[in-house]
């Protein structure tokens, strides 16, 4: 049975290296059936037609029905590797005990690709040629040079095609560039998997290297441990005492055993097969070895993405993009048609109206979104990869730059991950060797997921010349650390006496040695040692509370305490042939003591934080160590400890308390997974937040993968490392500060450009609409709206290299649907006015109503300086040209585009399209016009960040200044009433001090004796005694 269905499996993909021969029954079947008899022409021909619309109709039900037999045969062949020993999986995917040469790998690489799901290469250069030269922009020129040359305008057909042999490379330059950024990021990113394979050619000798993930071939053993992924779907080869995690593949935060050692019931369910591990899923305890069975296309969880997978829900700024293209579409529809209406009642062609519809509708849309959007975020990524800080999924960068809360950890973060013992301790408080001696053994001889804990006894037993006599025990089990128990046991034995004639022993002594958290390892003993006699007592109430109150002493000095507890089991008579069953379990243990150790904070870890909060970024410490360790060293690095709480106090919380509890509190210890997880969600659902997670171990990975945005480090764990958008090469959260501001200018040269587009198109469409509805003709032609749009389009590409104003960064911005609508009808309108200003001046004052050429080349100057002249006055809220000045590259690009706009009706160029030269008189009232302008724009820009949410699209002040404000008023009321405010002027930092000194004045001298702390503490960073 399970022959068939390996055969069955292989038939998708024939290799007549790695696969068996193609089963041809089906083939034989189709070709018999097809030539067994012969039909006459007409029910052939008649029956081929039906056929061909009849598999048209049903295509998807073809592809869903081929998918549902890929699927039977995945299955299939994974039941078969189950169900059948471990000598023969071998045999099915053409590999040995000693695992895969180095040759065979390499060619298997070769021959079935890289070991991804997806199938997924970026687009080729020819790709995107295509792309950049199929834009509606295009197509409507195209259209317009055909029109041309049938109507045998051919001056004109040739132009509009020059316009598009510009416009193309243009594009195709910008999506290249984006392109190859993109990939420069991705070859940083690397998951190294342990193989084992065989070199040699007479003799093999076994070697264990490290390859990427994608390097991973069919018929590879790998060797995991916790923490790591595994990197294909794996039959078991050993294993011991391993928890695998399948939230990937079920989306639940269970773990499930896996055993080597098994053959599987056919009746077993698919995911709880315990000898097959799938790709995707992930190592929390234990280790082994596999065989790799399938991987990339042919794996379990390549299936499930192609049929049942779900992409992440988009962010708010993605929902935004798309509500803005529904209402453009809904505006298209309605004004559209108008336009064309109007046009045709005045100049009685179809074709003209319909043209300078389609080109109108071509201006009403951002089509340059989509390029600025990309270039933008791969301007940032790569800036982010210099700074030390790669993205792996790069629209994270924009909810990097939209978050406000961001929950870490303690070790490696706040502190250097570089651990130290000071102390070795019984439980009198009293030094002893004895102590140090099982925690030496249990590190000694433990072999999963070491640590520095365990590395620092280690060096410290060593270059303190203790001899513990090592080599006198040997290790018989181990109970690996979970973050449930938070302990570690090994079982150890060694000879009691030796028989003097063979020199074996009779008796030896077997050693339960457990070591972990002071809480955890307390719960399991039932006696406590005095270390100085041996003499052992039991573990009365008064003694284990002495024990839990120095540890706590200790843990208020910052120091890390774990508890140190043994066992002996039954001696076992070795000349008797019957086992002698011992106990195993974790309990009735003998207490002998703590370790302590000190892990110093970080030096930069203060100004770090503080320039965090100077970005409105509040900071959660969410931690698996002691509250008191906890408080300790975030007093040290400057986070306030003013709201703490434990992991099983949240537990006992009902449903809203635990959720204003999450809200208020600063540090949280003692938690597992599981709870970091439920923190993380109630930041989210019920304070409305964009949280970021900075976690790099196992139990970092649910929470990491819950956060909007997933921080990893290099240095971290598989399954860490695989579920973070964003990973850093350096453990500093100075690297995350800069990656914050990074985020916070792409998102904003983004809403720079929409704001703009939305603005001008918006103006321009109306002022057309005007225009049309009085005049007997177009104000501008098709082409002419073209050209003009497509230079416009052309200076805009330099919005990505523009700057940001300096306050901008200090506030995390997100999208606020109300707010670019009312951002538009504040803001077009002044265009409009504008637009129509200059249209009254050149009817009345030139007589241009016999002149439709003048009239047309005047608009078209007018409106091109118009739109490309706006960006100045709407990319800050501060006056332009006076108390902000763009960037050097978008100033070029407006003094170009510029200079073309006003030169390009003298032109030959200009002349072809319909434009005349236009008198110097004509540019000095533009001079005018535009210091109108600016003046205008810049009075209704205050009026609207007055009476209205702030200067933007990004409802910024709905976290900044209202909060600095709110900040303040709760700041000022506890002084008032003389509660102890220290550590409440989050709300603040970087937010509206002009607000806050408005605010105060009503105090009196307490207000402006208020402020002035306030500014104290938020200039000085290193002294004040304003804690965040």
């Amino acid at each position: 049975m399970s022959s068939s269905m390996i055969s069955a499996y292989f038939n998708r993909t024939p290799n007549r290296h790695q696969q068996f021969p193609p089963n041809s029954s089906a083939i034989t079947e189709s070709l018999v059936g097809k030539h067994g008899t012969q039909p006459n022409f007409t029910a052939s021909f008649f029956n081929s037609i039906c056929s061909c619309l009849q598999r048209l109709a049903n295509r998807k039900k073809i592809g869903s029905g081929k998918q549902k037999e890929e699927e039977e045969k995945l299955n299939g062949w994974l039941y078969a590797l189950a169900q059948s020993k471990k000598d023969l999986v071998y045999e099915y995917v053409y590999s040995t005990e000693r695992g895969l040469s180095f040759r065979e790998a390499e060619r298997r690489l070769k021959e079935n690709g890289p070991n991804v799901c997806f199938d997924y290469h970026s687009p080729r250069w020819w790709q995107l040629l295509w792309s950049a030269f199929f834009h509606p922009f295009n197509m409507i020129l195209i259209v317009l040079s055909v029109m041309s040359f049938m109507t045998r305008d051919y001056s004109k057909g040739s132009l509009t095609l020059a316009w598009v042999t510009i416009s193309v490379p243009l594009r195709f330059f910008q999506e290249y560039s984006s392109s190859k950024a993109a990939n420069r990021l991705s070859k940083l990113l690397k998951c190294p998997v342990k193989v084992q394979r065989c070199a040699g050619r007479v003799i093999q000798t076994e070697l264990i290297v490290q390859i990427d993930q994608k390097d991973i071939v069919a018929g590879d053993i790998i060797i995991f441990s916790p923490g790591d992924l595994f990197p294909g779907d794996v039959r078991l080869l050993t294993s011991k005492d391993l928890i695998v995690s399948q939230s990937s593949l079920t989306g639940e935060s269970g773990t499930t055993e896996k055993i080597a050692d098994i053959q599987e019931d056919p009746s077993t369910p698919l995911l709880e097969l315990r000898n097959i591990c799938f790709m995707g899923s992930s190592v929390v305890a234990g280790t082994g070895t596999g065989l790799v069975v399938s991987t990339g296309s042919k794996t379990y969880m390549s299936n499930i993405i192609l049929n049942k997978w779900k992409q992440k829900p988009p962010d708010a700024f993605q929902e935004g993009i798309k509500h803005v293209s529904y209402v453009l579409i809904g505006i298209m529809l309605v004004v559209i048609p108008i336009i064309i209406l109007l046009d045709y009642l005045a100049s009685h062609g179809w074709r003209e109206s319909f043209l300078l519809g389609s080109s109108i509708a071509v201006v009403l849309t951002p089509q340059m979104l989509p390029l600025i959007v990309n270039t933008n975020l791969a301007r940032g990524a790569l800036a982010m990869a210099r700074d030390k800080c790669i993205v792996k999924s790069v629209a994270a960068i924009q909810s990097m730059g939209a978050m406000d809360i961001l929950c870490i950890d303690k070790t490696g973060t706040l502190t250097t991950d570089n651990v130290i013992v000071t102390h070795h301790l019984d439980s009198w408080g009293q030094p002893k060797e004895r102590v140090l001696q099982f925690a030496f053994l249990n590190s000694y001889f433990k072999s999963e997921l070491k640590n520095p804990v365990d590395n620092a006894i280690l060096v410290y037993v060593y270059s303190n010349g203790y001899k513990f006599k090592s080599s006198m025990w040997r290790k018989i089990e181990e109970i690996p650390f979970d973050f449930t128990r938070r302990r570690v046991s090994v079982i150890l034995e060694t000879d009691m006496n030796s028989n003097k004639r063979d020199g074996h022993s009779d008796k030896t002594e077997r050693l339960m040695v457990t070591k972990g958290a002071l809480e955890e390892v307390l719960k399991v003993c039932s006696f406590v040692e005095n270390v100085n006699t041996g003499a052992t007592f039991p573990l009365s109430v008064g003694a284990c509370q002495r024990i839990v109150q120095m540890g706590e002493e200790l843990s208020h000095d910052g120091l890390r305490v774990i508890g140190v507890a043994r066992k002996r089991l039954r001696m076992v008579d070795c000349r008797d042939d019957a086992a002698i069953e011992d106990d195993l379990g974790e309990s009735n243990m003998v207490f002998l003591g703590v370790v302590t150790f000190f892990d110093p904070p970080k030096d930069s870890a203060k100004q770090a934080l503080w320039r965090l909060a100077e970005k409105g970024l509040k900071t959660k410490v969410l931690t698996g160590d002691s509250l008191c360790l906890a408080i300790k060293v975030c007093k040290e690095v400057g986070i306030r400890t003013t709201h703490v709480i434990t992991g099983p106090d949240l537990e006992l919380l009902d449903h809203n308390t635990f959720h204003e509890t999450v809200r208020k509190a600063t540090v949280i210890a003692r938690l597992t997974p599981t709870q970091k997880l439920r923190v993380v969600q109630s930041l989210q659902t019920n304070g409305n937040h964009v949280v970021g997670f900075l976690g790099d171990g196992i139990n970092d990975s649910l929470a990491l993968n819950a956060a909007d945005v997933g921080i990893s480090v290099d240095s971290g764990a598989s399954v860490a490392k695989d579920l973070a958008d964003i990973i850093l090469l350096e453990k500093d959260l100075n690297v995350l500060a800069t990656g914050v501001e990074r985020g916070r200018f792409t998102y904003g040269n983004t809403m720079k450009y929409l704001k703009l587009a939305m603005v001008t198109n918006a103006g321009y469409v109306i002022s057309h609409l005007i225009a049309i509805s009085c005049l007997r003709f177009e104000p501008l032609t098709a082409f002419q709206i073209l050209t003009q749009n497509f230079l416009y389009s052309v200076g805009q590409l330099a919005i990505p290299w523009d700057k940001m104003d300096e306050e901008y960064a200090k506030r995390p911005h997100r999208w606020n649907p109300k707010s670019l609508p009312l951002f538009v009808l504040w803001n077009a309108p002044v265009c409009t006015l504008c637009d129509i200003g200059a249209f009254i001046f050149i009817w009345f004052y030139y007589d241009a109503s016999e002149y439709v050429n003048y009239l047309r080349s005047a608009w078209f100057v007018e409106g091109l300086l118009m739109q490309t002249l706006a960006i100045h006055l709407i990319r800050t809220v501060k006056v332009p040209f006076i108390q902000e000045v763009a960037s050097w590259p978008v100033i070029c690009s407006s003094v170009l585009v510029s200079a073309i706009g006003i030169a390009f009706p003298f032109t030959p160029v200009g002349r072809w399209t319909g434009l005349t030269p236009l008198p110097l008189s004509f540019f000095a009232f533009l001079t005018v016009l535009f210091t109108g302008y600016f003046a205008l724009g810049q009075v209704v820009k205050t009026l609207y960040i007055k009476g209205s949410v702030g200067w933007g699209a990004t409802g910024q002040d709905s976290t900044g200044s209202s909060a600095s404000v709110a900040g303040a008023v709760e700041i000022l009321r506890a002084s008032v009433c003389e509660v102890d405010w220290v550590g409440d002027i989050d709300g603040v930092a970087g937010g509206d001090w002009e607000a806050v000194s408005e605010l105060c004045g009503g105090f009196g001298r307490l207000g402006g004796s208020f402020v002035a702390s306030l500014e104290f503490g938020r200039r000085s960073s290193l002294h004040s005694n304003i804690v965040l």
